[in-house]
């Protein structure tokens, strides 16, 4: 990201921002409240759009104009705010809108979105089935589904705004091992 401003009625939210990053790198922004951190992911994520500056992915020029757009180029974001359907499953939510179809095309293929719910699951070694309700999981684990949601839409980039927010101290423990492990 090269030159990104973005102003809101009367705020300037982004002045010249520069933020790279290459393939395996982990970063931390950290700032004072208001000095642009979400908005420059919420940019980088296609839920707002730069007024002006480049965004370079893989050492082409991209337009982000959308979350899906962002989603389609491998840009994943873990908003602040859980962005979950409890009363629906683990699975159901990790593929909300994107279903496994069965072969007759208007019915949904569950025992096969269990079936890649589980490889994720295993992959971040999480101990979860799933069929569990969402509503039946600790925040902590919300968050590790969130993040599970995330990696099935094979990310290149994955932005975790502020993933421990939410959480209490105990829960914060209990993710940091879980997201070691």
């Amino acid at each position: 990201m090269e030159g990104i401003y973005k102003s809101f009625p009367g705020v300037q939210a982004l002045s010249d921002c520069q933020f790279e990053l290459r393939p395996g790198e982990v970063h931390a922004l950290v700032g004072e409240n208001g000095a642009g951190k979400s908005t420059l992911m919420k940019i980088l994520g296609g839920i707002y759009e730069k007024d002006t500056g480049h965004i370079y992915l893989d050492d082409k020029e991209v337009n982000i104009n959308s979350p899906h757009t962002a989603q389609t180029l491998g840009i994943s974001i873990i908003h602040q705010e859980l962005n979950l359907m409890p009363h629906l499953t683990v699975a159901q939510n990790i593929f909300i809108g994107r279903e496994p179809r069965a072969k007759i095309s208007f019915a949904l293929d569950d025992r096969l979105a269990n079936q890649k719910t589980e490889s994720i699951l295993n992959m971040l070694n999480l101990q979860l089935s799933p069929t569990m309700k969402v509503a039946d999981l600790t925040v902590a684990k919300q968050q590790m589904v969130e993040i599970a949601k995330a990696l099935s839409f094979n990310a290149k980039i994955l932005v975790m705004d502020e993933p421990t927010a939410a959480l209490t101290e105990t829960e914060i423990e209990s993710y940091l091992v879980l997201s070691n492990n």
